[in-house]
């Protein structure tokens, strides 16, 4: 298993709409899904490696899929041009009636797909903060997004404090609202009996975290949402990131170290009066980019994650606008 972390290059517009650069350009022909048996009855759903450079396990966000007499529950829906290879992979597991599917966060390479998932009788879950979203969507820098197809919006919604509990298939499914780490409405799921825990996109094994602030994302949510892991998680839990290596909860504190020592720093050069662009060129990732596989690799918008990284801490803590 490697160390590090994974940068999910996101859908810089809301939910079931192919917004990233990367799915603009991407040739979904050759995307083929594959399923990984990760306990009784529970998958995960992925793309082959290779076609996306800053994903390189696969292209697009991991699924999880768990089936028995109850029905079927899904984890994300990936983008929307990959519908139908989703659901023939789906059917490959199971033929049983999907009746759930809950959504990590906003971005469209886990919320694509929901419109086509609704309009097959399939109720969509997910965090009230995320339907505002894509009520209201926003790309990565704030601006207004593309509207969204209303049969995407979650019919089933909740918010922070105690877990939405489903009792499905002989388990028990935590759904655990995220304070604003990611985005605004994270989720992660957790499985009681199988031990096992999907945990979206705030923390990642391949480049440098991503905080979308334009849709509510926050680097205090963050640090938060690595606490509330280490709380939920044993040490020999299953953590699933949307991309990325699986990991146990071991990986989780140097995580959180690395996001404390860069906001230090960026604090640091805004205690001194200099600029973000003087934030950014001072190399502060240097003490961590050995540690970060695809670090200094291009995230989007001419920057490469470790930049983006500085940017979006400089902003949060200055209080810039989102």
């Amino acid at each position: 298993m490697r160390s590090g972390w994974k940068l999910s290059l996101v859908a810089l517009a809301a939910a079931a709409l192919s917004l990233s650069i990367w799915a603009q350009d991407k040739d979904f022909a050759r995307i083929q899904l594959s399923a990984t048996k990760i306990a009784p009855n529970l998958y995960t759903l992925s793309g082959p490696p290779g076609l996306d450079p800053t994903h390189s396990d696969a292209a697009g966000g991991r699924i999880g899929v768990f089936t028995g007499p109850d029905g079927i529950f899904m984890i994300d829906s990936q983008y929307p041009e990959l519908s139908d290879k989703v659901l023939a992979a789906v059917r490959q597991i199971s033929t049983g009636p999907i009746r759930f599917l809950v959504n990590t966060h906003i971005h469209g390479d886990h919320t694509g797909g929901d419109a086509f998932f609704a309009k097959m009788g399939v109720t969509i879950i997910a965090r009230e903060e995320l339907r505002d979203e894509m009520l209201h969507p926003r790309t990565g820098n704030g601006a207004p997004g593309p509207a969204v197809d209303p049969a995407a919006l979650p019919a089933i919604t909740y918010g922070l404090g105690n877990p939405v509990k489903l009792h499905l298939n002989g388990e028990v499914i935590d759904l655990i609202g995220v304070r604003a780490a990611h985005t605004g409405g994270d989720t992660i799921i957790r499985f009681e009996n199988a031990n096992v825990i999907f945990i979206g996109d705030f923390y990642r094994d391949f480049g440098y975290p991503f905080i979308d602030r334009g849709n509510g994302g926050s680097l205090q949510g963050m640090l938060d949402g690595c606490d509330q892991l280490m709380e939920l998680a044993g040490p020999d839990t299953t953590l699933i990131p949307g991309h990325g290596d699986m990991i146990k909860r071991d990986k989780i504190p140097p995580y959180k170290a690395m996001i404390l020592g860069v906001r230090a720093k960026v604090q640091a050069m805004i205690a001194q009066g200099k600029s973000q662009q003087e934030a950014i060129a001072a190399n502060l990732t240097a003490p961590y980019d050995t540690q970060v596989p695809g670090g200094n690799l291009t995230a989007g918008n001419g920057q490469t994650s470790a930049e983006r990284f500085v940017m979006q801490v400089y902003q949060e803590l200055k209080g810039s606008p989102r």
